[in-house]
């Protein structure tokens, strides 16, 4: 295993790099602000499965493969990129509401769901374990499997915890915007256009390997 030194390293880099905002926190901040704070926990959740198949994929290999596989790079990069764009399009093009009543309501379930696809398909989080974090598994410490795995745990609770913040912030400065569709209108159109942003650079990701 790494050993403290190495984990106390990848520890401050991991944090450094989830506070900055990201398709997954954008996602986590619009439904805190547009439903609350249980609904953006349960979209960290959601977003913190998709980072447990980005561990498992590292874990068994197939992080490698993307890696080196410029096809198989571009294939995830571009599914990645077309989602967030799909996000922004139906921000932007959704139905402003009445001036009073409450804003549309997404399940537990949806929060979730989009969450995991989010994070799954987030290139943010793909670098970081195709390029990031193989850099602190070291072969002379043992299977690099329990390696990753572990590495990839304190990614996942050091998110959660990141995260986790975003909502209570998010959460707690909501209230004006969610009683005002105007308020609300803006918030979708400024979600829209960040997640159509984020989706061309997505798709620019990478652009140097051939």
């Amino acid at each position: 295993m790494p050993d403290i030194a190495a984990l106390a390293v990848f520890s401050m880099a991991t944090l450094a790099l989830l506070i900055v905002p990201g398709p997954a926190v954008v996602y986590i901040v619009t439904r805190s602000v547009a439903q609350g704070r249980t609904a953006g926990l349960v979209s960290v959740l959601g977003v913190h499965a998709g980072s447990v198949v980005h561990v498992v994929a590292a874990a068994l290999g197939l992080s490698a493969l993307l890696a080196t596989s410029a096809p198989a790079f571009m294939v995830v990069k571009y599914l990645g990129a077309a989602y967030l764009v799909w996000l922004g399009v139906r921000k932007l093009l959704g139905r402003p509401g009445a001036e009073v009543g409450e804003p549309d309501v997404a399940s537990s379930s949806r929060l979730f769901g989009e969450g995991f696809v989010v994070n799954v398909l987030n290139p943010k989080t793909a670098i970081f374990f195709l390029a990031f974090l193989p850099q602190f598994a070291d072969p002379a410490a043992g299977a690099l499997a329990p390696q990753i795995v572990l590495l990839g745990a304190i990614w996942i609770v050091l998110g959660m915890a990141s995260d986790g913040t975003y909502v209570l912030i998010a959460a707690s400065l909501a209230g004006r915007i969610r009683r005002s569709a105007t308020a609300r209108r803006r918030l979708d159109i400024g979600s829209g256009v960040i997640y159509l942003g984020l989706g061309a650079v997505a798709a620019l990701t990478g652009e140097g390997r051939k």
